[in-house]
């Protein structure tokens, strides 16, 4: 699956922010998706 990510939920991801859910924790753990980040966020 392709995941495009929030400039919002990339940061908390990288900074592991506990408010980020175990579910969308798990899809970026998941080594079978394609994680995309927009360029505008970075």
């Amino acid at each position: 699956m392709r995941l495009l990510l929030d400039t919002h939920v990339f940061i908390w991801y990288i900074l592991d922010i506990q408010q980020l859910s175990t579910t969308v924790r798990a899809l970026i753990d998941n080594e079978d998706n394609e994680i995309m980040l927009s360029t505008a966020s970075i």
